[in-house]
């Protein structure tokens, strides 16, 4: 099941996708306008997401796709979002070179203790369709593709594609800088939709940069990369921590595009992963 917001005019609607058809929750008795809503109602009754889902579709009217696909918004608005850092070998390697920054990348991927830290607001996120910022005082920018969890008073409920722009530059100058490197206007996307997968630890992703029409980078991997499970960043990031209702948590960076390239405005990313779906930005400074 995928899950998408839509909103034409003063309207709002949740869809959902299922066994290849999509059903307007919006349009029923109960008339659920969000995926907050519809997660904190299986919550409270002790059902699962996909038997509530099922039930208001027997009463949901059908829609096409081609109804929906201009108007769909980022799926939720979270509270807060988080990020997990150096989840994947790719993330240390990268900076192996780099002296101290390096070593302490190392550590991060091979301690106990995952790299967990605050990433966004609402007003620093946007979602498909919407252009994602570089900072003006930055020369190397870049997109990371995550997979990201959707948690429900700190416990996941849902997996949907993230953006965790970042400038590599700031970030590489000080390690202290890395707030002003990952928070800033427009730095994340989540989006298209909310999804219930089977198994997370097993999804194709990939991402491409293009500008003026031309491919500028490309790369793949699958979240199987992964050392940590998405369960035990949940843990983490509840631990003695306030929780908002619902959070957004990116799993880390699977993607890194090499040094000599950097986000520019009009540039186009678009991020996909297996069973949740395309994000799709472009590019501004901010």
């Amino acid at each position: 099941m995928r899950y998408f917001r839509t909103e034409g005019g003063e309207t709002a609607s949740l869809v959902v996708e299922t066994d290849g058809e999509l059903y307007d929750l919006t349009e029923t008795e109960r008339s659920v306008e969000t995926f907050r809503e519809l997660a904190k109602a299986a919550a409270l009754s002790g059902r699962s997401l996909r038997e509530l889902t099922a039930a208001l579709c027997e009463e949901a009217p059908a829609v096409d796709w081609s109804a929906v696909e201009e108007s769909v918004r980022m799926p939720v608005d979270a509270d807060e979002v988080w990020g997990a850092g150096v989840t994947y070998a790719i993330s240390q390697e990268d900076r192996e070179e780099e002296g101290d920054l390096g070593e302490t990348y190392r550590q991060a991927y091979e301690a106990e203790r995952p790299e967990v830290y605050f990433k966004a607001t609402p007003t620093r996120t946007v979602g498909p369709g919407e252009a994602i910022g570089i900072r003006g005082d930055s020369d190397w920018d870049v997109p990371e593709p995550e997979l990201s969890l959707v948690l429900l008073d700190g416990e996941v409920v849902g997996y949907t594609v993230g953006n965790d722009v970042c400038s590599r530059e700031i970030e590489r100058e000080n390690l202290l800088y890395l707030p002003q490197s990952k928070i800033y206007d427009r730095s994340c996307a989540v989006g298209p939709a909310v999804a219930l997968v089977e198994d997370p630890h097993d999804l194709e992703m990939t991402m491409t940069i293009e500008r003026d029409g031309e491919t500028v980078f490309e790369g793949s991997t699958s979240t199987g990369e992964m050392v940590r499970t998405c369960e035990e960043l949940a843990s983490y990031f509840r631990r003695h921590n306030y929780v908002p209702e619902l959070t957004v948590l990116l799993t880390g960076t699977s993607i890194i595009p090499p040094s000599d390239v950097t986000l520019r405005e009009g540039d186009a990313v678009e991020i996909s992963i297996e069973g949740i779906g395309t994000l799709k930005n472009g590019v501004v400074e901010v």
